[in-house]
């Protein structure tokens, strides 16, 4: 008898899986045939404008070096607590209402000229941009610090969906208690930059410039083609030089600025018109702050106590307590470093954009998130990588299919990945337990 029934249930369970695969099968050639019509309607825009093109693949750069401020903080805080962190984008809220005061009423960038008077208006802003920003990190870190001690902490041996529940309550409750007139405020404020906009074009671009950052970023890759060569022969040094912050930092800044400054500095004539293009100085400064902070990150991670600490409670919080390492206090601060990166990110993004509400961290956040998981959860190059994806699929987007499908081509983009690489572009295959 029991052997009578099981055929049939086993029949059914097979007949389900193939089902299963034929819908999975069929979606994804659906979206590889979406996938070919986005690339095709790009390569007409680009062969019909290429300058108007290239100058959205630069905001789309622009853009995605601020997600990735924000979508590290997502994936550090997953790697170790499993947590998804929805109140992460009021964080970076935070970060930029912190900075509009900071400029707006305190005139902190101009701090330099009341200790200095005679200090040069370039270095006046240079100081006064980087305390302002680091203002605005400390207070992103403490806020975060304490959303984890009286939000998260409590519920740490909770089921998720406790944890996860919680977080979406104290994103609301952060939103509209900056809403309130005492907090901050529920109307759109113009956001006054700390520095003043210049716009670079071809002929304000030194040759010389984009000559050295090209040699800059070849010696960088022939260095790091080198250690990756002797590291593979048994060298244990190189391997560890491969890694170290400062050849990261030349290969990201120095390519990244090499190409940009070449795409500024040459013109070109297609059809008759100028390929003219231009950069202004806020890219370049959200470029350089955000891949500096980077890699300081990449540096704590890998280089330093906490970030060994870190790695540890990530791979087996029970064992890294057996071995002596104070858990709590490395999830605290992995939230302190996450909101970290997130206020700086607020002040780059009004800066970039000149304005700030309350509500100004919900869609950004939940990119940086789509980002993070596009890129692989838990990994901190895939969340790079995964954030420059997200920003030019939202650039390219508005600017070639349509400004309001925009947000839903970004997260579809979410929905395509998953189905292509369940884990993330850089994310790690769960382990088959036998």
């Amino acid at each position: 008898m029991a052997q009578t029934f099981s055929r049939p249930a086993k029949n059914g369970a097979m007949m389900q899986r193939h089902n299963g695969m034929l819908l999975n099968r069929f979606s994804q050639g659906f979206f590889i045939l979406l996938g070919l019509f986005v690339v095709y309607v790009l390569g007409r825009a680009f062969l019909q404008n290429p300058k108007v093109f290239v100058e959205q693949v630069l905001n789309g750069l622009q853009l995605g070096f601020i997600y990735a401020l924000i979508a590290l903080g997502y994936t550090m805080i997953y790697g170790i607590v499993k947590l998804i962190n929805f109140a992460h984008g009021d964080v970076f809220m935070v970060g930029a209402f912190t900075s509009f005061y900071a400029v707006a009423t305190l005139q902190l960038h101009r701090w330099p000229t009341w200790l200095f008077p005679g200090v040069s208006e370039g270095l006046m802003i240079l100081i006064g941009t980087v305390t302002v920003i680091l203002t605005a990190m400390l207070f992103s870190a403490t806020l975060a610090v304490v959303i984890e001690r009286f939000a998260y902490k409590p519920l740490r041996s909770k089921p998720r969906i406790a944890a996860l529940i919680t977080a979406i309550g104290v994103s609301f409750f952060v939103e509209y208690f900056g809403a309130l007139p005492f907090a901050f405020t529920n109307n759109y404020i113009t956001y006054p930059r700390p520095f003043e906009v210049n716009v670079y074009s071809g002929e304000m671009i030194s040759p010389l410039l984009v000559v050295g950052a090209w040699v800059l970023f070849v010696i960088s890759l022939l260095l790091s083609g080198w250690f990756t060569w002797t590291s593979r022969h048994g060298n244990v040094q190189a391997q560890t030089w491969k890694r170290h912050p400062l050849l990261q930092f030349g290969l990201l800044f120095f390519g990244f600025m090499a190409v940009v400054l070449t795409l500024t500095g040459v013109k070109i004539e297609t059809g008759g018109k100028v390929w003219d293009l231009s950069v202004s100085n806020v890219m370049l400064i959200i470029m350089g702050a955000s891949i500096l902070l980077q890699t300081l990150l990449q540096y704590v991670v890998s280089h330093t106590r906490i970030g060994k600490a870190m790695r540890a409670a990530a791979y087996d919080k029970a064992v890294a307590r057996l071995m002596g390492i104070n858990v709590d206090g490395v999830i605290t601060a992995t939230f302190a470093l996450g909101g970290g990166l997130a206020g700086a990110a607020g002040v780059l993004y009004a800066t970039a954009f000149k304005q700030v509400h309350h509500l100004m961290g919900i869609i950004p956040g939940l990119k940086a998130f789509v980002a993070a998981v596009v890129g692989g959860i838990g990994s901190i190059p895939g969340a790079f990588v995964g954030s420059l994806i997200m920003g030019q699929t939202e650039v390219l987007a508005a600017g070639f299919i349509s400004t309001p499908m925009r947000d839903a081509v970004a997260f579809s983009l979410l929905i395509v990945v998953l189905l292509v690489w369940p884990q993330g572009i850089f994310g790690e295959p769960p382990a088959e337990k036998v």
